[in-house]
């Protein structure tokens, strides 16, 4: 029953929600809003087991004297300060909470992480980009093109390599992104139908039904 019931409510919300979405009718628009308006309360709800699994779950670190015990008292205490300064000023433009903890502190942390990243990348370039292979040597003198293009000293050495920089992009580049979000698009999809008809039941949790 305790895996029944969800499954159940899984499978009927999941057939009305398409049903809906390809039958445009009032009635079909009213319990879109009606649905949305419960997923909007839904949410507020999973923040509050969120904030709580959060903080037992450190608590828990810090009782144990885990490894890394210190950053879980970092984190609760971000917690606390963060809720406590945009509950009394709120979140609009100017408020503490977006000058303070937004501008000087997030922004800053965030370019420190994506500085740190552009090392792994130079090393992932360098490994992908050796020309053991036809298509990794393709690879590469595309990269050589496109990087060599968008520098003004490219333009100096032939002043159609910018072009020739600007189709790989607009051309090849993106046939294959637009492959890679088909690709995602349909993993979606069929993930979705997965948890629709009970076939993924990850999201239940552990234990037996």
């Amino acid at each position: 029953m305790r895996r029944s019931l969800p499954l159940a409510i899984c499978l009927g919300m999941g057939i009305l929600m398409m049903i809906q979405f390809f039958v445009p009718h009032p009635v079909s628009v009213a319990f879109y809003d009606l649905t949305t308006k419960w997923i909007r309360i839904v949410s507020a709800f999973a923040l509050v087991l969120g904030v709580g699994s959060l903080i037992l779950y450190h608590t828990d670190r810090l009782r144990r004297q885990r490894p890394g015990w210190a950053y879980s008292i970092v984190t609760l205490v971000a917690l606390v300060v963060t809720a406590v300064i945009g509950l009394a000023w709120g979140v609009k433009p100017g408020s503490p909470l977006q000058e303070v903890l937004f501008k000087n502190m997030l922004v800053p942390l965030n370019a420190s992480m994506f500085a740190i990243l552009a090392f792994y990348m130079a090393s992932a370039a360098y490994r992908a980009f050796r020309a053991r292979t036809k298509e990794a040597a393709l690879l590469l003198i595309a990269a050589f093109v496109v990087m060599l293009g968008m520098v003004p000293v490219g333009e100096s050495l032939w002043h159609k390599l910018p072009e020739v920089a600007e189709w790989v992009l607009s051309v090849p580049n993106m046939a294959a992104k637009r492959a890679i979000l088909f690709g995602v698009a349909l993993g979606a999809i069929a993930t979705s139908l997965k948890v629709i008809l009970g076939i993924e039941r990850g999201w239940l949790g552990g234990g037996k039904g």
